[in-house]
């Protein structure tokens, strides 16, 4: 396929991404909300003919996906502070996401704002975070967990909540107590790695907006992922402070593809 060619198939696709969402959720039964839903354009629409990733097709995606939904998009969503990539595995339609952190703060108590506080906890350190990930229809994020690092925060304790769509999250331990063998799960549906060496999760729980449950990672550095159902999904994350990451899957990075 020519560049030109490539191009007009990532304008095309994402152009009709939203108008012909009608039709889509009458053939795939996925949720929508005023009458629109998200699509998943593909791969095509998110890698040029050097096969590096176009982040503004993929943004583009996302927008889209917003706006079926109804979430608004502030100012700065237009900036680079919302990011994405697809890993460094060229398979943004299934593997990938978009964030934004609203806030990921650190400090010690007695050296923040007008370092006026004097209680017992001025020599402690502090950290939280404020985070809002997008996920494309049927889009993982893949596994990973957060670790302690050298300067002196501990690994990350995170919850969920969905605020749009719906979301499978995949575990290594059980701590919600709803959570089901992934094992269990029909073949077609079970995440992408699932019986690889690497791949560690072993339990899958679902969540949804319309129920607004949250799933909270129980078990400190342990391995999780997540995946947005067919309508995708944005959701917003409450936890401590976010430093240190690794993926099970070797060669994996936050990060994206460049052109070869």
């Amino acid at each position: 396929m020519s560049k030109n060619n490539q191009k007009s198939t990532r304008r095309d696709v994402l152009k009709y991404s939203v108008a012909g969402a009608a039709a889509a959720v009458a053939s795939t039964g996925c949720a929508n909300i005023g009458g629109r839903a998200a699509l998943n354009p593909g791969n095509a629409a998110f890698y040029g003919s050097d096969r590096a990733f176009s982040a503004k097709s993929a943004k583009d995606a996302y927008y889209a996906m917003m706006e079926a939904f109804g979430y608004p998009i502030s100012g700065v969503l237009k900036t680079d502070e919302f990011w994405v990539c697809d890993f460094l595995q060229r398979d943004f339609e299934k593997l990938g996401m978009a964030g934004i952190f609203w806030v990921n703060a650190k400090g010690i108590y007695g050296q923040s704002g007008e370092k006026a506080y004097t209680g017992k906890f001025k020599a402690d350190k502090y950290g939280y975070l404020g985070h809002d990930i997008y996920l494309l229809p049927g889009q993982l994020l893949p596994e990973h967990r957060h670790i302690g690092g050298p300067e002196g925060y501990g690994p990350k304790m995170e919850s969920w909540h969905v605020r749009y769509g719906e979301v499978d999250f995949f575990g290594e331990y059980k701590g919600a107590g709803d959570e089901k063998p992934i094992s269990e799960m029909p073949q077609k549906d079970r995440p992408w790695g699932y019986g690889e060496s690497w791949f560690k999760s072993k339990y899958v729980a679902k969540r949804t907006a319309k129920a607004g449950r949250l799933y909270t990672l129980e078990d400190p550095e342990s391995w999780h992922a997540q995946r947005a159902g067919d309508s995708g999904a944005i959701v917003s994350e409450y936890a401590t402070y976010h430093n240190h990451v690794e993926f099970s899957k070797p060669g994996m990075e936050f990060a994206s593809s460049e052109a070869v």
